[in-house]
């Protein structure tokens, strides 16, 4: 909880960090961000990200896919086996190129494969993303000791990059996927 004064206005602001959804369904809890960075020239439609997703799984459920002038802009994504959710949405412009040569400074000051090397290449062309944010879905106690699956995730954060060839980025490990 936090006290704002701004104004001569006394605000009281509380954050429930463990109840925290972007689509507005209190049965999932937010977990973690991915990013696929990519060209934006590459950006696919919606119908495309629909195809692919729906080719990995077919019974994901698929909700509010937006597209902005026959692009994809966001989708709501639950994935009822892996007691998981997705929201992904676009982002594009100077933010990402900001972030895109701060990772490769921080990139660069790190021993990495060929591989790597190649990748971070192709990410500084970058300036265009995916923000893929990842729920869980609440099944009982939080204590219950289960981990979740990141399968499914990481399955469609590959599929997706593999359609506006980009690179998958996991900002809590540093890892390009």
């Amino acid at each position: 909880m936090g006290v704002v004064f701004a104004a001569g206005i006394f605000l009281v602001l509380t954050v429930w960090e463990y109840r925290v959804s972007l689509f507005e369904n209190d049965s999932y809890v937010y977990r973690d961000t991915f990013f696929i960075l990519f060209e934006n020239h590459n950006r696919p439609s919606g119908t495309t990200v629909k195809t692919v997703i729906e080719q990995i799984a077919e019974n994901y459920d698929l909700n509010n896919l937006r597209e902005v002038d026959g692009k994809f802009e966001s989708v709501t994504i639950i994935c009822p086996h892996d007691s998981s959710a997705m929201e992904i949405s676009y982002v594009g412009g100077e933010e990402v190129v900001e972030q895109v040569d701060n990772l490769r400074e921080e990139f660069l000051s790190m021993t990495l494969t060929t591989e790597e090397h190649e990748k971070l290449r192709s990410l500084s062309k970058s300036n265009a993303r995916f923000d893929i944010y990842h729920f869980e879905r609440q099944q009982g106690s939080e204590e219950d000791g289960e981990m979740l699956d990141p399968g499914g995730l990481l399955l469609i954060m590959e599929r997706i990059a593999n359609v506006c060839e980009g690179i998958g980025l996991d900002p809590q490990s540093n890892s390009l996927l």
